[in-house]
């Protein structure tokens, strides 16, 4: 029997997920196939109990189904309920689904592989949003003297209050302000995929990690590189995050570099 997985979204034809898992699905010989699977805000669970049926083993989660996904969950781990939303579905032997955020863990590799040591730093994080909780959990995690900063205020201090971390709250003008005493600068806003900026300071060679990728990360690194910042994409930690996917469903954590080559060269190629 084939298994199924997919990543389901709305929009999710543009999503690099298919290429990542089959990969790996062809490399490990797996009887499987992975699509990218569009369904609308609202309908995840009627989508949910159309795959059950088909024997599906896994799903990726993405925008905007993530915070349904832990809701609609028979259970879910402990990393999923404390960012408050799952990227990743796991088919349970006794029925239903379990939830897990394997985002956190993907962006802590992509910080590890990158060489970047974070612990009593001071790191600014720009945004909070949903992908902003898994970032400042795991900057958190890993001692990071974190600043959040947020163009609402109330917002930011929910996410503190919400994942239990503990952070500096800031409005964005400042956090941006100040963000050159900074090691790290992390964006999670959406101003790339629009063509806007962010009026970065002059930097000293540290590094700037833009969780987008290709067109939507290409304007701010540009911005990023001509301030004397390093920018990053967030290329590393979406393939990073699929791996640890890959592994709940398979036991198999796959190796990540040939894959990242290749996501590298598909983005450059449309970018």
């Amino acid at each position: 029997m084939t298994w199924l997985l997919g990543v389901i979204g709305d929009p999710v034809s543009h999503s690099l997920s298919p290429v990542i898992h089959n990969m790996w699905i062809r490399e490990h010989d797996l009887d499987a196939s992975y699509e990218a699977l569009r369904v609308e805000r609202g309908h995840l669970g009627d989508a949910l109990d159309t795959l059950t049926k088909r024997e599906a083993l896994g799903f990726n989660v993405t925008l905007p189904h993530k915070e349904a996904a832990l809701e609609l969950a028979a259970d879910a781990s402990d990393v999923a309920r404390r960012i408050g939303a799952a990227n990743t579905l796991i088919r349970r032997e006794e029925g239903g689904w379990r939830a897990e955020n394997t985002d956190a863990p993907g962006f802590m590799r992509s910080l590890t592989d990158a060489g970047i040591d974070v612990a009593g730093k001071r790191v600014t994080l720009l945004g909070a949003g949903g992908s902003a909780r898994a970032v400042a959990i795991t900057l958190t995690d890993l001692r990071a003297d974190l600043i959040i900063a947020n163009r609402t205020l109330e917002r930011a201090e929910t996410l503190v209050k919400e994942t239990g971390i503990t952070a500096e709250v800031v409005s964005l003008e400042q956090g941006l302000a100040d963000a050159g005493t900074s090691a790290l600068v992390v964006n999670t806003l959406s101003l790339g995929h629009s063509g806007g900026t962010l009026n970065l300071p002059e930097g000293q060679d540290q590094f700037f990690y833009d969780i987008s990728y290709g067109r939507a990360a290409a304007g701010l690194a540009a911005e990023a590189r001509a301030k004397n910042w390093r920018p990053m994409d967030g290329l590393a930690m979406l393939v990073s995050q699929a791996a640890y996917s890959f592994e709940h469903w398979f036991g198999i954590l796959p190796e990540t570099e040939a894959v990242l080559a290749h996501c590298r060269k598909l983005v450059e190629a449309t970018s």
